[in-house]
């Protein structure tokens, strides 16, 4: 056995252990486990558990947004801290919208579709990426371009399964 190829084998392991550790006190998931829809919202509609996904780009910090200032935007009601920003994402949502639609970046790395926690954010390459927590987090942040590339490549797969039959 190559050392390459063991140490591919003990990230891979690393990896999936970190992530099950990190989600074992809780087995987050994304609101409905049974919806197979690419979008992750709660059960009104609404995005990013209600925060303003503006705010990540303008203020850099995770912003709850006001019932009062809402944009809907590919089958999800996003909440704005203003109106300005609500025209903003209004003008150019593709900007702001996040990626995986709104799930877990490191879960969709690994075939998985995991509520993304809007305090566990960065935007890589202009776009917002959230992790179903901070531990999470972490590892995706150990290797964002590769983690980024094989998330790519698994999102049109998984998109339009259900995070329960990707458990």
């Amino acid at each position: 056995m190559s050392k390459s190829f063991f140490r591919v084998s003990l990230i891979a392991v690393a990896t999936a252990a970190a992530l099950t550790a990190g989600l074992a006190p809780s087995m987050v998931y994304a609101y409905d486990e049974n919806s197979a829809a690419a979008v992750n919202v709660d059960t009104k509609g609404i995005g990013l558990h209600g925060h303003d996904p503006v705010a990540y780009f303008t203020v850099g910090a995770p912003t709850l947004g006001k019932a009062d200032f809402t944009a809907k935007h590919n089958g999800v009601t996003y909440q704005f801290a203003s109106a300005a920003n609500r025209d903003a994402f209004k003008a150019n949502p593709g900007k702001y919208e996040p990626a995986y639609g709104g799930f877990c970046a490191m879960g969709v790395a690994l075939e998985k579709k995991l509520d993304g926690d809007p305090t566990a954010w960065k935007i890589v390459d202009g776009k917002l990426h959230l992790n179903v927590n901070k531990d999470v987090q972490k590892k995706w942040l150990e290797d964002v371009p590769g983690n980024n590339k094989k998330a790519d490549m698994n999102w049109p797969q998984i998109k339009g399964k259900t995070p329960k039959s990707l458990a």
